[in-house]
């Protein structure tokens, strides 16, 4: 007993420690306080900057099926937030959000940035009335428990008082909110159409959309990234502000104010507490940011099926879509008990703990009031907004796939699954290399080869020139690279190698420039023998469907009469049997040189150069005679 005695610190021990702490508490208080400021600052830097976990495993195992054999794909340099990034919210998420934003907001005297101050000014404006709330129930709960009913009624009467701003101010910022996420939706979606669709006065920038859907592997279904994925991640963005932004103001005023009631000591027991179980939750937080960016790929997916009208596909795609929600669905069934258990009721009991501190320990300077479970409500709308800026993280991640894949293949870095025949050495080397396109008043290809986006080579070295006013003729059996040079020369297609001259592809000035009347317009369609198709659908202004409005030779026709509308230095266009020559002779007057795919021998007369594949990798590039071929071909069917 005597050694348990003297172990066990005395009465008039215990005294002396607490007056000692008491005439230095001022001091413990300052430095706790400092202590707290820079562990948040520091823990948000961390956040901030943190780096994503190596994947270097994942890289070396990409590119490989099941069986173990690699699959060639064209070589693309990508950023450190490239879509293999697994998502996360972290260092690579702000980085693609903040690229984002410049397009959303694009400066501080946007209308974007206005709405934006309008919805932070309604925010801070709400939390100061919900600390005079917080502070009007305190005032309400004594009143009724001193029976003073004087009091009772006035302190009603304020909190009816102040219902009107606070019903205001909750109707503008929902208001607000939408207006932001319509102005968002605005502005990317205008961007993203920009470089989809090209700018009218880039030429160059006009075949994203055609090199997006046949070059490139990475996005299958940009029509729903840029419809339904760019509109979810608009509402998200003008909400997760609001969700994060409101309960991180909350919880800054309040834990300052709960330093003031029950000091910095409850303070700092709070937030340890507090970051335990925070650090348990999310462990225990599935990806949601991966499955919500899974949840739009698959939905693509369907949709993208369905247009091409196959049961089966649809079938597996909707089956696929359906087992991907039902697993989400179990995940957030267990998600949701473990984040109800610790977010509302483990930090509602420390709440309470913490209010118990000025009524247990008669600390100096310190007051009880119910600030504790008002901090704890904010931490915890804080840990339901991570949920929510998990699932931004997803669609954050689309959006900067269809940016950063457009912004690759303007640079005509190309991610595409090739064919076997790639991998062997000499044609992994031609795939390897670029060639030079230059502008020129003549065509050539000089050691060009024609190379396909699976990365089939059907021509490893093309070299053939042609003057300004010499028709060629491109014949040749099916696959063999008619086609494919067309693509070259018209810049679908990249150039692997070799030099391509070629004239520019810009427009003669715009019809009211070059003083064109409708008159003019009807003599060039009177051509083609199409003038009656104005009168027919009903005016020049009246707007139709291509495809219904014409006919296959009619949609013939009026590609020649733009061919002599626009009057470009080279064109290649087929051609309605029954006007061929008409066609061929006013395009030679006006200085236009013709590249035709036909094996019809009426044309042979019109060119004077002719380019003929082999099927096997060779062609010919000669003089075209067509007396001397015509003949040819008679005598080889006499003989036969």
């Amino acid at each position: 007993m005597a050694v348990q005695s003297t172990l066990r610190p005395s009465k008039e021990r215990i005294t002396q420690l607490v007056q000692a702490y008491a005439r230095h508490r001022p001091i413990v208080q300052r430095v706790l306080t400092a202590g707290f400021v820079v562990y948040c600052i520091t823990s948000t830097y961390r956040g901030l900057a943190a780096r994503p976990a190596s994947s270097s495993s994942k890289r070396r195992g990409k590119g490989k099926d099941d069986g173990g054999s690699a699959k060639p794909r064209v070589a693309v340099t990508r950023s450190p937030s490239s879509a293999s990034h697994p998502l996360q919210v972290d260092a690579v998420f702000y980085q693609r959000l903040s690229r984002i934003l410049r397009i959303v907001i694009p400066s501080l005297r946007s209308k974007e940035a206005l709405l934006l101050f309008m919805h932070s000014s309604l925010l801070i404006f709400r939390t100061v009335i919900s600390l005079y709330v917080a502070a009007l129930d305190g005032k309400i709960v004594a009143s009724l428990v001193r029976a003073q009913p004087v009091s009772f009624l006035l302190n009603i009467l304020r909190w009816l008082l102040v219902a009107i701003p606070a019903t205001w101010t909750n109707s503008w910022l929902s208001y607000v909110q939408n207006k932001l996420a319509l102005a968002y939706r605005t502005r990317l979606t205008q961007e993203v159409m920009r470089q989809y669709l090209g700018d009218e006065h880039d030429p160059s920038d006009l075949k994203v959309f055609y090199k997006l859907a046949n070059l490139d592997d990475r996005i299958k279904n940009p029509d729903q990234m840029i419809t339904h994925d760019i509109q979810r991640f608009s509402t998200h963005l003008a909400a997760i502000y609001a969700n994060v932004a409101k309960p991180v103001l909350d919880v800054i005023l309040y834990n300052y104010q709960l330093s003031q009631n029950v000091g910095a000591e409850g303070l700092v027991i709070l937030t340890v507490l507090v970051q335990a179980s925070a650090a348990l939750l999310r462990a225990l937080t599935p990806p949601f940011g991966q499955y919500t960016a899974t949840t739009a790929q698959l939905a693509g997916n369907l949709r993208h099926t369905h247009s091409r009208t196959e049961k089966m596909l649809a079938e597996r795609e909707f089956a696929a879509k359906m087992g991907h929600e039902h697993r989400v669905l179990r995940k957030r069934w267990w998600h949701g008990c473990a984040e109800e258990g610790i977010v509302k009721w483990l930090w509602g009991s420390f709440g309470l703990c913490i209010c118990a501190i000025p009524v247990f320990f008669k600390l100096p300077g310190v007051a009880a009031l119910d600030m504790g479970g008002r901090t704890e409500d904010a931490f915890g709308r804080v840990m339901y907004s991570y949920k929510d800026l998990s699932e931004l993280a997803g669609y954050t991640s689309r959006v900067a796939l269809l940016l950063e894949t457009m912004e690759d293949v303007r640079k005509s870095k190309f991610d595409k699954a090739l064919v076997s025949s790639a991998s062997i050495e000499e044609n992994a080397k031609i795939l390897k290399g670029r060639g030079v396109v230059e502008l020129s008043e003549e065509i050539q290809f000089e050691n060009v080869p024609i190379v396909t986006p699976n990365g089939d080579i059907l021509v490893k070295s093309l070299s053939f020139y042609v003057k300004p006013g010499q028709h060629l003729l491109i014949v040749g059996p099916n696959g063999c690279g008619k086609s494919s040079l067309f693509r070259i020369l018209g810049g679908l297609w990249p150039v692997y190698g070799g030099t391509v001259r070629k004239p520019p592809a810009d427009d003669k000035e715009d019809m009211e420039t070059r003083g064109i009347t409708d008159d003019d317009l009807l003599e060039i369609l009177a051509l083609v023998q199409m003038e009656h198709i104005v009168e027919r659908e009903g005016g020049w202004d009246v707007a139709r469907e291509w495809r219904d409005a014409l006919s296959g030779g009619d949609q013939q026709k009026i590609a020649w009469a733009r061919l002599f509308y626009h009057k470009p230095k080279v064109r290649d266009l087929s051609c309605p049997p029954d006007m061929e020559g008409m066609m061929m002779d006013h395009a030679t007057r006006l200085g236009i040189t013709l590249l035709t795919v036909s094996h019809r021998p009426s044309l042979w007369k019109y060119h004077s150069m002719i380019l003929q594949y082999d099927g096997q990798g060779g062609y010919v590039f000669t003089k075209l005679d067509a007396e001397k071929r015509l003949a040819f071909q008679q005598r080889k069917r006499r003989s036969t």
